[in-house]
């Protein structure tokens, strides 16, 4: 299993370079060419969220990206620090009567899940106090001719 990771700040800037990396592990992983722009468009939403969800939660860490060869199938990891609900830091200013930044951009975060939900197959997204993961994946070549 092959994994290569990435980690960039927080700058919509970055986002370009972290879908051009996944197009480029993903082909070399043995995703059908047919399915590359899926991956480039779910990497772009995902990254773009988490520098989104960063940059209003005044978080500096860097965003990471984990593109992970499996045997069968190509998965990418985005990951956000930011905590999730019920998980705020004692010093986040949030608290009864003050809403936190997430409910700002609240309706944007959902249309970012939709779509990459419409992208890929295979979605989890995970929440905890650590901070926050979408894993896509796809099959590679090698597994849909085995099927």
């Amino acid at each position: 299993m092959a994994t290569v990771e990435l980690r960039f700040s927080a700058q919509p800037e970055h986002v370009r370079t972290a879908r051009l990396v996944a197009a480029a592990v993903a082909r070399r992983a043995g995703v059908d060419e047919a399915v590359l722009d899926e991956v480039r468009l779910a990497v772009g939403e995902a990254c773009s969220r988490a520098v989104g969800l960063h940059r209003s939660h005044g978080i500096t860490e860097p965003v990471s990206v984990a593109l992970t060869e499996e045997e069968k199938a190509f998965s990418i990891e985005v990951g956000d620090s930011v905590p999730g609900p019920g998980a705020e830091p004692a010093d986040s200013g949030t608290g009864p009567g003050r809403p936190g930044p997430e409910t700002d951009g609240e309706g944007e975060d959902e249309m970012g899940l939709a779509v990459i939900s419409g992208l890929v197959d295979d979605m989890e997204v995970r929440s905890g106090a650590g901070g926050g993961v979408i894993r896509m994946s796809w099959p590679t070549a090698d597994a849909m001719l085995q099927t």
